[in-house]
């Protein structure tokens, strides 16, 4: 199982460009966060709040596996 609290640590400092996504095998929201990011910069104001809700919420990666 992937640690929880690397996937906060990931959403915390590079949650803007979902690599806690990509870590966790959440890689649609992932590549959402970055086309976000790229799309005029929308990403900067949306992306650090989905990161901070996903953070708090998150427990468990893609395939169901709860966080140690």
């Amino acid at each position: 199982p992937k640690s929880r609290l690397t996937y906060i640590l990931l959403a915390w400092f590079l949650g803007v460009f979902g690599v806690h996504n990509f870590y966790s095998g959440h890689k649609k929201h992932g590549f959402i966060k970055l086309g976000l990011l790229v799309a005029c910069g929308l990403g900067l104001l949306v992306s650090p709040i989905w990161s901070i809700v996903e953070m708090i919420t998150v427990k468990e990666d893609s395939e169901g596996v709860k966080f140690n």
